[in-house]
């Protein structure tokens, strides 16, 4: 019987490869059948702990192999995963935590120059009852706070057999995952994502790609992110591949990484092919063993398909479309494809789903016409966590997913992405939502009135510009506003412009005219 969970695929993974690698980090090597080993005494701490099945787990922290195997324990436990994005700040990760009722945090301890539980200190919510830093020790005595080591020695109290039968329990159709994702709202939203939506979706993925037995897969993507999590680790799963994780992005480190380690699979969005394309050292670097090359989440070039095939000499690039609430996958092209096929469409559908333009009315339009992207299929995220009002709008009484994006498929099945109802940016591969940053620069006391835009960056694909209107007698320089952003909101999210206006054009119903915003900044920029 083929898989249909996340813990039938380990145990799977381990029973048909137990020696191969599964993960590798600083020349630690740990195995299938360790994996699994691991896996399952994370979930016998996690019991000990009081977690019991449909209870939620939270992981902020990096790419790390510690991050696999929580999250493996946490669904062998029949708990719930909630990853939260590392660039968030204290008040964005508690507002999660406590939304979800998580109960326990894996939370790395230093990085990116902070000491991230120290940002949960003076707004831990009441419902999270532990805290295990991963790869460090914890600063504060007392409490019921621990390191990595110590969890671990909590599985002692939990027969093993009795976590397998709790593994065994799990079903298809069980909650695998809150991924929270923002929308128009301004407000994080939990997509909830089940087991076998998971496990069947990226099984075609790894068919497509050509992933296979003994790959060996640097995930440069986060791994809280569907990118990193199912379309990296857990697809390593599928395949039998080795799980190379990259904490964060560094051009140089890659590039000696796919030389030292030999890695033949690397995803990511299109800023790091075109960091690794600039970069000095490009042709002294040994890529021979890169095989294959995934990207999205961004317009691409076609000339970065060919840049990539010729100066990468990588044999297999494609590209693949997919939203959060859609378990990051709906469409993908197939690797045969030629150049401005890859760069310029999404693909067709995978097996499954249905895909449809829809006009105002939600009638569908013919080939080639423009249209809201709708989707229907296995993968179709279950609704929000605690939002009927959000997910009722988001999927209609049809079972389709309303995306927001806006596109167009041709006469092929093919999906161009052409626009985004949701007014949705991205910045180096992170969705970035103009609501929620609005919504938390309002927060600035001297500020009346604010619109953020996307804006063409060379690097980055997208980045934010904030128009701002002070209140009277305030005064606000671009620079300081910026320096409070980084204070208080994820990087990815501080606008990199800001420009000030007396007032905001407005239309009719009072609302922000953002296309004449983005025609003035093209004014300003070319001035």
């Amino acid at each position: 019987m083929k898989p249909n969970t996340i813990r039938t695929l380990l145990f799977a993974a381990a029973h048909r490869h137990p020696t191969l690698a599964a993960i590798e980090q600083n020349g630690i090597v740990i195995s299938y059948a360790e994996l699994e080993h691991w896996a399952l005494c994370a979930a016998r701490a996690l019991i000990s702990l009081g977690v019991e099945p449909g209870d939620r787990v939270g992981i902020w922290a990096p790419n790390l192999p510690e991050w696999v195997v929580a999250a493996l324990g946490v669904h062998c436990a029949g708990a719930v995963l909630v990853p939260i994005n590392t660039r968030m700040k204290g008040a964005e990760a508690a507002d999660i935590l406590a939304r979800s009722g998580a109960r326990v945090l894996f939370c790395v301890g230093d990085f990116l120059g902070a000491y991230y539980p120290d940002m949960l200190r003076d707004q831990r919510p009441a419902t999270l009852e532990h805290v295990i830093v991963v790869g460090g020790m914890p600063r504060h005595a007392g409490g019921r706070d621990m390191d990595w080591s110590a969890f671990l020695d909590c599985a002692v109290g939990v027969e093993e057999s009795a976590a397998r039968q709790t593994a065994l329990n799990v079903a298809a159709g069980d909650l695998a995952d809150l991924l929270f994702t923002s929308g128009t709202t301004g407000r994080p939203k939990g997509v909830m994502s089940t087991h076998g939506a998971a496990v069947r979706a990226f099984t075609e993925y790894a068919k497509v790609i050509g992933l296979v037995r003994g790959d060996r897969y640097l995930i440069v993507n986060p791994f809280f992110h569907s990118f990193g999590y199912k379309a990296g680790w857990l697809t390593c799963l599928i395949a039998g591949a080795t799980i190379l994780p990259q904490a964060v992005f560094d051009a140089d480190d890659i590039l000696d990484r796919i030389q030292r380690d030999r890695i033949s699979v690397m995803p990511g969005p299109p800023t790091l092919y075109l960091t690794m394309l600039a970069h000095p050292r490009l042709a002294q670097a040994d890529l021979s063993s890169l095989r294959v090359a995934v990207t999205g989440a961004a317009a691409i070039p076609p000339i970065l398909i060919e840049r990539m095939r010729k100066a990468l000499n990588i044999r297999v690039v494609t590209t693949a479309y997919g939203l959060t609430e859609c378990g990051g996958l709906a469409t993908i092209c197939d690797p045969g494809d030629d150049a401005t096929t890859i760069a310029t469409t999404s693909g067709k559908a995978i097996p499954g789903t249905q895909l449809r333009i829809v006009d105002v009315d939600n009638n569908p339009v013919p080939a080639g016409a423009a249209g809201e992207v709708c989707l229907r299929g296995y993968h179709v995220m279950k609704g929000y966590f605690e939002d009927p009002r959000a997910t009722a709008e988001a999927i209609d009484a049809d079972g389709w997913l309303h995306t927001g994006d806006i596109g167009v498929v041709d006469a092929r099945g093919y999906l161009r992405i052409t626009d985004r109802l949701k007014d949705m940016f991205i910045v180096g591969g992170f969705n970035c939502y103009p609501a929620e940053v609005e919504a938390m620069l309002s927060a600035h006391p001297a500020i009346a009135q604010v619109a953020v835009i996307g804006v063409p960056d060379e690097r980055l694909g997208e980045v934010g510009c904030a128009w701002v209107v002070t209140k009277p007698n305030c005064q606000l320089a671009a620079e300081a506003l910026i320096a409070w952003s980084r204070e208080h909101m994820a990087n990815y999210k501080v606008p990199r412009f800001v420009r000030f206006a007396q007032q905001l054009p407005v239309n009719a119903s009072n609302k922000v005219l953002k296309n004449e915003l983005r025609k003035l900044f093209q004014v300003d920029a070319s001035a």
